[in-house]
């Protein structure tokens, strides 16, 4: 086997059975751009970020995830719909058939931690076919130092090789796509895909297994901190807003997505940040904005001018979700460390595109529970094919596609630590109002702004609330910088009828979403539900 340059740990591909005819190992971000260039997989643009598209998956597929049934494990999987069951022999035959894809190929090596916190951080080793997802292995994950790469030692392995294609009729998966994990042997397979955030979500799935074994409650949430140390998270579903609000100039960012709560406080998973920059403007997230200039940065499905490499934000032909990696240090106001301490508030971000719920709210510690477990966001008519008008989403822990053991586990150690630490929890709206999508308009991001503010800083502490009378959560009487009709959204639609009949409607979505775990919480929780009649 061929070394190419680059920084070897102590433990080669050897290891894992793979015979490679060149290696780069680890190599840095300018090596990688150079051999993109030579390989053709994308473009430099106009400022320095690399443009690549992914092809025909231009998101990730989570039909085609499976986790291999094993002894070791299976007790513990929340099994259905997001983890589907797949034969350890099957995936031992598609392994070794991959395998003997991979002789006298090029291939690309990143080892990584994931993790900043280095009592509970993993060691992961990336192997990929193509130089660019190297690149984003290096920019959404922790690149240890020469010390801590010397001395790196690969926990879990990712292959993640695009071009080899899975036969469904033989290999016992769904479709030509696959993401296996096989949690017993430490070991992820990825291919038919080149969208590269299925190496970050499967990592982030991996965690979601193994941290709660060890106390400590992983998360899908941003978190940021604020000047006098009090650390607020941000838990949503894509399109909530969850990475623009937590990149707040007023205070430093620990991370955008994954973090780990334990009784250490909380801690970053990644190095990077990867946002959706679809009509992404320098006004309304100018942050976010000056990466897609930067070198370093790796742009998913972004539309480029071939003649002066130009970026066009607003062109969605390839796709809506099109994506930024950058490292988290391309962010002014981010954490040197990826650490804080324990969270003094939560928000609970919702795209009601339904237009009922209110814009902020206060919620209980049931309550919390409730939507914790609910993880209600809603798709907006046109964004996918059949969507004719708003759909409700229900996902559980606001990540349910990476939750590999039970949400009622995940639920359980997220209400003992708001009950440890007195953390005030908020319900924030940053879909619709005075009607539905079509009808309503989007609440103004600087609205949203000025309300999460609030909250954070102290502002509403002594704002008198009304509980909703659908939703039952408790909604301040006035917002610094919030015109008060906003916040009461049945004043906001011009038929108060239609805004009842719409409320009901959502809140018996809500109760068929839940009925799934009402018998493994309190009657106190189930009783934070919306009420129906």
């Amino acid at each position: 086997m061929v070394i190419e340059e680059g920084i070897r740990s102590r433990v080669g591909l050897e290891v894992h059975g793979i015979e490679a005819e060149m290696v780069g190992w680890n190599l840095p971000v300018p090596a990688l751009y150079e051999h993109v260039a030579r390989r053709r997989e994308g473009l430099i643009a106009e400022g320095g970020a690399l443009v690549v598209h992914t092809g025909h998956h231009t998101g990730r597929s989570p039909r085609d995830k499976f986790i291999v049934r094993e002894p070791s494990s299976e007790e513990r999987i929340w099994w259905g719909q997001h983890n589907r069951p797949f034969d350890a022999g099957a995936f031992d035959r598609l392994h070794r058939r991959l395998l003997a894809y991979l002789q006298g190929k090029e291939l690309f090596v990143q080892d990584v931690f994931v993790g900043a916190d280095p009592r509970y951080r993993k060691h992961v080793r990336v192997v990929t076919e193509y130089a660019w997802h190297s690149l984003f292995a290096r920019t959404m994950f922790i690149v240890p130092d020469g010390e801590a790469l010397a001395s790196h030692r690969p926990e879990f392995t990712v292959i993640d090789i695009p071009r080899f294609h899975a036969v469904p009729e033989t290999d016992g998966t769904r479709t030509e796509v696959f993401i296996l994990m096989h949690l017993a042997k430490k070991l992820v397979l990825i291919g038919g895909t080149s969208y590269a955030g299925e190496i970050k979500k499967a990592v982030f799935t991996l965690m979601n297994y193994l941290l709660p074994l060890e106390d400590v409650l992983p998360m899908h949430c941003s978190a940021n901190v604020g000047a006098g140390g009090d650390v607020a998270l941000f838990f949503g579903l894509s399109g909530t807003g969850k990475t623009t609000l937590s990149a707040d100039s007023t205070r430093t960012l620990v991370g955008d997505d994954e973090h780990g709560w334990s009784d250490r406080g909380i801690f970053n998973f990644e190095g990077g940040c990867y946002a959706k920059v679809i009509r992404l403007s320098p006004q309304g997230e100018p942050e976010i904005y000056a990466t897609t200039r930067m070198f370093g940065t790796v742009l998913e499905n972004v539309a480029i001018a071939p003649d002066t490499r130009r970026l066009d934000l607003d062109d969605e032909s390839l796709t809506e979700n099109t994506r930024a990696a950058y490292p988290l240090s391309f962010i002014p106001s981010a954490s040197a460390t990826g650490l804080a301490g324990h969270p003094r508030a939560i928000v609970f971000l919702t795209a009601d595109a339904f237009g009922v719920m209110p814009p902020i709210a206060r919620l209980t510690p049931e309550q919390a529970m409730f939507h914790f477990l609910a993880g209600y966001t809603a798709k907006v008519a046109g964004t996918e094919k059949g969507v004719t008008e708003p759909q409700a989403t229900f996902s559980p822990c606001f990540g349910a596609p990476f939750m590999a053991q039970q949400p009622s586990l995940y639920a359980a150690m997220l209400g003992s630590r708001i009950a440890r630490h007195d953390t005030a929890v908020w319900l924030v709206n940053t879909g619709w109002s005075g009607g539905p999508h079509g009808v309503g308009r989007r609440i103004a991001l600087q609205h949203t702004r000025a309300m999460v503010r609030a909250a954070l800083d102290g502002a509403l502490g002594g704002v008198p609330t009304a509980p909703d009378p659908v939703f039952g959560v408790h909604v301040p009487q006035a917002v610094p910088g919030v015109p008060a009709e906003i916040l009461r959204p049945r004043g906001t639609w011009t038929d108060p009828a239609a805004y009842d009949a719409t409320a009901r409607r959502l809140a018996g979505m809500f109760a068929e979403a839940f009925e799934e775990f009402a018998p493994h919480v309190s009657a106190e929780v189930r009783a934070a539900a919306p009420r129906t009649g």
